[in-house]
């Protein structure tokens, strides 16, 4: 009797660790897929690991791995994940939480750096909840607050052109929407969209034919910010930018969020998600609690403008 209590007890212990993981390893196995390394979803991806260790400690091991910038490789990077049976797959930026929605309904995916959801996932009648295997957080900024800062700024400004890359959801969204905010403020909106990184700079020329360029958190800008700087900065012509990142590269101004923050709130929302606490399924999108405005001092200076005193510099 004691041997089969003994053997019993074996057992138990054994599915309770295999449990605990897809990696069989005692531990919950997330797959981390960020679209490409730029300072924005670089500060979500660690803000999400940090907030998952403190949670679970030694508990989760990452597998982080990067597309490049490539839709194309999201998918595969996602899949590899399903093959390998990971808890939890982060998908940091749109193009990655697409593609991991295509590769699984049952793994519980958090998306980060995603501006709309019901746009990213083609959702009619947006809830605020996706109600299945999917959840996350919002890089979403106030774009009406975005468009009173350009005319706050640039009062005697005509013509605004918003440049943004054709090919991502996220950037549309945002154009639409603060299309008609800026509209609305009087001014003559353009919009001049790139495919990719090989048309980046030309069409940043075209967009210098306005008198100011607002770029959305847009994945391909935020990689490119060099090229674009190159562009606007000799010509003068101001770029207010949807987030800090692009900022820093090309812009002078921008009313943004932190994405350190965000990703932590990802990170937190995972916890919640691998040790049952709560269902993916009913978990509300998140967005952003604070915003800050905030401006690039040495752009400025190059191009003579005056920021107001409640804009803090951005640091680096």
């Amino acid at each position: 009797m004691k041997r089969i209590i003994a053997l019993a007890l074996a057992v138990l212990m054994l599915a309770s660790l295999a449990a605990c993981g897809g990696s069989g390893s005692g531990k919950y196995k997330v797959g981390i897929c960020q679209l490409v390394q730029h300072p924005a979803l670089d500060a979500a991806t660690q803000g999400f690991q940090d907030a998952l260790t403190k949670q679970l400690g030694d508990k989760v091991e990452f597998d982080v791995q990067n597309a490049s910038g490539e839709p194309a490789n999201c998918t595969t990077i996602v899949n590899g994940f399903v093959s390998s049976n990971v808890d939890l797959i982060m998908a940091n930026a749109t193009p990655a939480l697409q593609a991991a929605k295509e590769a699984t309904a049952t793994i519980p995916i958090l998306g980060t750096s995603v501006t709309d959801y019901a746009s990213a996932l083609e959702i009619d009648g947006w809830t605020g909840t996706v109600g299945t295997n999917i959840s996350g957080t919002s890089d979403l900024a106030p774009l009406d607050g975005q468009a009173a800062m350009i005319k706050e700024l640039f009062p005697d400004a005509k013509t605004v052109g918003i440049l943004y890359c054709s090919s991502e959801a996220n950037s549309q969204y945002q154009v639409d929407v603060i299309t008609g905010y800026l509209t609305d403020l009087g001014f003559t909106v353009t919009p001049y969209s790139f495919t990719d990184t090989n048309d980046v700079a030309s069409v940043a020329q075209k967009a210098c034919d306005s008198d100011v360029i607002y770029i959305p958190t847009d994945n391909t800008a935020a990689s490119n910010t060099e090229a674009i700087a190159n562009v606007v900065l000799p010509a003068k012509v101001p770029v207010v930018a949807g987030e800090a990142g692009i900022c820093q590269g090309c812009g002078v101004a921008t009313l943004s969020i932190s994405y350190y923050d965000l990703g932590y709130a990802t990170g937190l929302m995972a916890a919640k998600v691998l040790t049952g606490e709560a269902k993916i399924s009913e978990m509300a999108v998140q967005y952003a609690p604070e915003f800050t405005k905030q401006y690039n001092a040495p752009n400025c200076d190059a191009l003579g403008i005056t920021i107001p005193g409640d804009y803090t510099p951005l640091e680096g």
